[in-house]
């Protein structure tokens, strides 16, 4: 056993200094051994995939080997909310109770920093004389002149959402990089500088593949050269991953574009083009391709095979798209007369250029090795990726004798990690001094709690390029059959008939009047998720005393704060009736939640364009389609669901999967076996039975 093998398992024992030092930590077999199995890697090189079930502590059994073998390193996550965790609370306590001098610092994408340079323009544009804008800008400049970070996260009262947020942040496209009046006091520079200080830098999946997709000039800051990289949450890696590695054109980047040349021109160039004209032509060509796509309630993903996405009329769309192409280059034209004036209006022209590209790139056939397709919602978004990112990540994670210098995440490119990865000494890696370099081979470390639904996990190494890595699934230390049962209620209709959703609702009616309330559903669709949520806001009796909560009524930062303080002093328990972001990440120990309602098995949507496209591949290749692609897909996704339910040793909960296919159909024996071991209720009398043993638990 190595000198760090060692330290790591003292650490972790029930002797170590993690047990003297942080109140209810204990040692955990599972939680050691995939401990030892990154010190490994750490030490040797390599990949690491590793599924760490609920409760294995996971978080800490990669953070100790990292913090201690001293290498500098990059942690990844999914989520703003686990980043600020791990930089805020998880690593600063490990480096006082290790008493490690390690510098970490936090680098999130650059629209999460506030811009002073759009922030002394915001008080000109039209937004501004909304009701309450102003009043809202003025706390900002106050904010302004007291942050050190400038992180937007701090500032309480504005929500993402808000048409201000824009405003006073910045984005690739419109940052003006070291032309900017404001450059050296830029929170977002700033941020870059203290990352490239620091020995480990907490950042996430968006800016980890923004930094691989795209190249920005006049930005000169880089994250630090790291010879380790962990990936948590690793399981949103290849949609993330195929988002950035794609090309995209939406009408809300035509439309932020005019209106910032259209407040850029009337303030520094009034008069010296028609502002007007060349932004009202722009708007316009931008709202005609949107009309063109046709109406849809709701968001949906139109097919894009052939010239045009599926269901759209020629003779609408083609002259739309022409349209645009041209209000683009009169726009270039337009901005290339005033360029010399002032920074904004080459970054503008840039811009103008960068979505004229994108515009006649989807004019031209799609690409035949990804795949192509028209999102439709209020907005538009044209999008045309690669079906996975096993390509670019593979050739990224091979082992090479070579650190990689992540270059800013505005600022990389392949052909630059292509030259680091072969010891280019322009980006920090000096093959002719390896001790001054850190050259020796990576180390990659990959975990989540889901992770694929076999052995092999291979529906995560596969699309991420990962062939090679060892591979190890730790399981869960929670007894499941001791804390937790699974109801299939197969009187229930089935999932295509039109009543299914009242059913649902029903059944959540029945079980909340006797749990009072301690309830979260999660449903697959938007429709099944309003239409239950209605239901239970008419039709619960008042006299239950619950508060439903249903996602979009509110910020999801306070519906889960709501929903986490349950009962006692005088409030009700809750019902939250949630679909998409909450089906992961919503952690909710103790007695505030106790039964998790699933409408139907998770499969993907039959006619999503990249789902389509890779079934078609999976059966090139002579496998299933439905076994191989739709089914562990499936499987995956109701795992992440189910595990919202047991968060600790002490938890209790009935898991409904509220879908008949689970008990008949043959398929349904895997998906059981992917969840945690829960104990089988037979039948209704023995769910309604179970959930009153909840309450007199909870009174006596």
């Amino acid at each position: 056993m190595s000198l760090l093998e060692q330290r790591v398992a003292e650490t972790l024992s029930s002797h170590g200094s993690l047990a003297q030092a942080v109140p209810g930590f204990q040692p955990r077999a599972g939680q050691t051994d995939m401990a030892m199995a990154v010190t490994q890697t750490l030490e040797q090189g390599g990949q690491l995939v590793v599924e760490a079930g609920t409760g294995v502590g996971k978080t800490y059994a990669y953070l100790v080997p990292v913090l201690l073998s001293g290498q500098r390193a990059l942690v990844s996550t999914a989520t703003k909310a686990l980043q600020d965790q791990l930089f805020s609370r998880d690593i600063p306590r490990l480096v006082e109770v290790l008493g490690l001098p390690i510098r970490v610092a936090l680098l999130k994408g650059r629209s999460n920093y506030l811009c002073l340079h759009r922030m002394d323009q915001a008080r000109h544009s039209a937004e501004a004389a909304q009701p309450g804008a102003q009043r809202a800008l003025a706390k900002i400049e106050t904010w302004s002149q007291a942050t050190r970070t400038g992180d937007m996260a701090e500032l309480t009262g504005l929500d993402e959402r808000s048409s201000l947020w824009p405003l006073v942040t910045s984005t690739r496209d419109n940052c003006l990089g070291s032309s900017c009046p404001r450059y050296r006091a830029c929170h977002v520079n700033l941020a870059r500088k203290e990352a490239m200080a620091s020995d480990v830098v907490v950042i996430n999946h968006h800016l980890f593949f923004a930094d691989m997709a795209v190249r920005e000039s006049g930005v000169a800051e880089l994250l630090p050269t790291v010879r380790v990289t962990v990936f948590d949450e690793a399981h949103q890696l290849n949609e993330i991953g195929v988002n950035f590695l794609g090309q995209q054109l939406s009408t809300v980047q035509l439309l932020e574009l005019s209106r910032d040349v259209l407040a850029t021109g009337l303030q520094l160039a009034r008069g010296l083009v028609d502002w007007h004209a060349l932004t009202d032509r722009l708007e316009k060509s931008s709202r005609d391709l949107r009309l063109a796509a046709g109406m849809h309630r709701g968001s949906v993903r139109l097919r894009w095979t052939d010239a045009l996405p599926e269901g759209v009329e020629s003779t609408e769309w083609t002259p739309a798209l022409h349209n645009l192409v041209q209000a683009l280059e009169q726009m270039q034209s337009g901005l290339e007369t005033v360029v010399e004036l002032a920074p904004d209006f080459q970054r503008l022209f840039e811009r103008a250029r960068e979505l004229g590209q994108k515009a006649d790139l989807f004019s031209q056939a799609p690409d035949p090795e990804g795949v192509r397709w028209a999102e439709v919602s209020a907005q538009l978004r044209l999008v045309e990726s690669p079906l996975d990112i096993a390509q670019a990540f593979s050739a990224l994670t091979k082992p090479v004798q070579a650190p990689l210098v992540l270059q800013d995440e505005d600022a990389s490119d392949p052909e630059s990690i292509q030259a680091l990865m072969a010891g280019d000494p322009r980006h920090g890696a000096d093959p002719q001094n390896p001790q001054a370099s850190g050259l020796g081979q990576r180390a990659w470390i990959f975990t989540s709690a889901t992770l694929g639904d076999e052995p092999s996990l291979r529906w995560f190494t596969e699309p991420c390029g990962l062939t090679s890595a060892q591979v190890m699934q730790v399981t869960s230390p929670f007894d499941y059959a001791k804390q937790a049962a699974l109801y299939v209620p197969e009187h229930l209709p089935k999932p295509g008939d039109p009543g299914h959703a009242g059913h649902v609702a029903q059944l959540v009616v029945e079980a909340v009047e006797l749990l009072g309330g301690r309830t979260l559903v999660l449903t697959t669709t938007l429709n099944a998720m309003r239409s239950i949520g209605e239901y239970l806001q008419t039709r619960l009796d008042p006299a239950a005393n619950v508060e439903i909560l249903v996602q979009g009524q509110s910020p999801k930062r306070r519906l889960m704060e709501r929903f986490r303080e349950g009962a006692g002093d005088g409030r009700a328990g809750c019902v939250l009736v949630a679909s998409a972001s909450f089906w992961e990440g919503f952690d909710v120990p103790g007695e505030a939640l106790q039964l998790v309602v699933i409408d139907k098995l998770p499969f993907p949507p039959p006619g999503d364009p990249l789902f389509e496209a890779r079934s078609q591949r999976v059966t090139r290749e002579g496998r299933s389609a439905f076994a191989d692609h739709a089914l562990p897909e499936a499987a995956v996704a109701l795992k992440q669901g189910a595990g919202r339910l047991i968060r600790s040793e002490t938890d209790s909960g009935v898991l409904v999967v509220c879908d008949t296919r689970l008990a008949t159909m043959s398929y349904g024996r895997r998906l059981i076996r992917g969840l945690p071991q829960m104990r089988r209720l037979s039948g209704h009398a023995e769910f309604l039975s179970t959930l009153r043993q909840f309450t007199t638990d909870a009174t006596s």
